[in-house]
């Protein structure tokens, strides 16, 4: 049975990962090794030389550290994450296993219109006529290309030939690693934020999982991401 959702799922696998990676990956250019004792003594400093790298752009304390995600998204979504490359990736394959009828449909909130020209526009609510032309045609086209797909496997096709007939539209899932570095690129990427000096435009899914990952990494290293919002969301 064919199943229709709009949300976007985010797990925190695992990690190492924490503000003391970045300090000791920073001081140890000019103290050599330290103890962990000494790099919490002065919280201010600490604080401080983190906004300091952040803000000169010294990148390579950030990239000590490591974070796992599991992420179950529509394909298009996965699609747009492969543009950055400073990450590995393990995707589950339509070649292997039998893909789950799963499939995605906006939400309400979801704006539907695009109004201006490349460049210059913006998107806008969509009327409920709309919203109910993009829910009824997503979910015929959806059972469709399902059952086109069951009967090919039904027949004997491989499954790596079946898949062909299967719109972006259907969920995946993937294990993402990275470190702070590379996810506070993404971020300032695929992240809309008054706060960013750089403005970009995200398209809204990707946005989605970018916000959750977000907020876990957040716990994890709370200087670093303060730091980072606090010097316009750019990367180091």
């Amino acid at each position: 049975m064919v199943k229709i959702q709009s949300e976007v799922t985010v797990e925190l696998v695992k990690h190492s990962a924490s503000d003391t990676d970045v300090l000791w990956a920073a001081r140890v250019s000019t103290a050599g090794e330290q103890s962990l004792e000494e790099l919490h003594k002065d919280p201010e400093r600490s604080k401080g030389l983190i906004n300091f790298l952040m803000r000169d752009r010294h990148g390579s304390p950030f990239e000590h550290n490591s974070m796992t995600f599991f992420i179950s998204a529509p394909i298009f979504v996965f699609r747009e994450f492969h543009r950055h490359r400073v990450w590995s990736y393990n995707e589950e394959s339509g070649r292997y296993r039998e893909l789950q009828p799963v499939f995605y449909v906006p939400g309400r909130d979801r704006k539907l219109v695009q109004r201006g020209r490349p460049g210059k526009y913006e998107f806008v609510d969509g009327t409920d006529e709309q919203h109910a032309l993009v829910a009824e045609t997503m979910e015929a086209s959806y059972r469709e290309s399902y059952a086109a797909y069951q009967r090919m496997l039904e027949a004997g096709v491989a499954r790596e030939v079946a898949r062909a007939v299967l719109p972006v539209g259907l969920y995946s899932s993937m294990y993402a690693t990275c470190n702070a570095r590379a996810l506070m690129h993404f971020l300032s990427l695929r992240t809309r934020d008054e706060r960013a000096t750089v403005p970009t435009f995200p398209q809204r899914e990707i946005e989605m999982v970018a916000e959750k990952m977000e907020a876990l990494w957040a716990e994890l290293m709370p200087l670093t991401h303060a730091a980072f919002n606090a010097n316009g969301r750019v990367s180091p």
